[in-house]
């Protein structure tokens, strides 16, 4: 008995000794995981810096896509404006033109009703020299005249008063000029007034 007794209390020894065991091995696996949620100054210091360099790192993203957008922005205004001013000059320069244009007509009327006995007289010469000045000035800002005799009929670019039935020519051609017509930088300010050959 005494050494059963003995053996009991032996296997109670050796339960008791692995239970301490197990039970300093759980405390020695949670004691690091103790000291793991513990933070370290310099741990703490890093993460801090960390976390403020992530926010000034989204400000600056931020910043520069809004510097990106002002820039479209001013870009598209300066476009905008400048197609402004081209609209704006051209829209200046077809009311002049188109004012200016009579006083053409009037030069061409002149030197048409000139005498071919006179047209060697200084007044003739003086006239037609303004007339070659004034069609030089406006062939300088971009004013040039729309062919129309003998081209084919363009309703873009010609204003049909009369046709006739002639077979010498073709059909659709222009056969004669009443009032020439004028165009700026492919804009039409004024429609030839032509007849139209049937």
């Amino acid at each position: 008995m005494k050494e059963k007794d003995k053996k009991e209390k032996k296997d109670a020894q050796d339960v008791k000794k692995q239970e301490t065991a197990q039970s300093a091995e759980d405390q020695a696996v949670q004691e690091p995981a103790e000291e793991a949620k513990e933070e370290t100054p310099e741990q703490k210091q890093i993460r801090e810096l960390t976390e403020q360099l992530e926010q000034a790192r989204k400000q600056s993203e931020d910043y520069l896509d809004r510097l990106r957008r002002s820039m479209a922005e001013f870009d598209n205004f300066r476009k905008r404006t400048e197609k402004e001013k081209e609209q704006e000059k051209t829209k200046g320069v077809l009311e002049v033109v188109s004012t200016v244009l009579p006083l053409l007509d009037n030069f061409e009327r002149a030197l048409a009703s000139i005498p071919e006995e006179e047209k060697q007289n200084a007044t003739a010469k003086g006239v037609e020299m303004m007339y070659n000045q004034f069609v030089s000035a406006l062939k300088a800002i971009g004013v040039e005249e729309i062919p129309a005799e003998g081209e084919p009929f363009d309703p873009n670019k010609h204003n049909a008063v009369t046709h006739i039935e002639d077979e010498k020519m073709d059909e659709n051609i222009v056969c004669e000029v009443f009032q020439k017509g004028y165009s700026y930088k492919g804009q039409v300010v004024r429609y030839s007034m032509v007849k139209v050959a049937n």
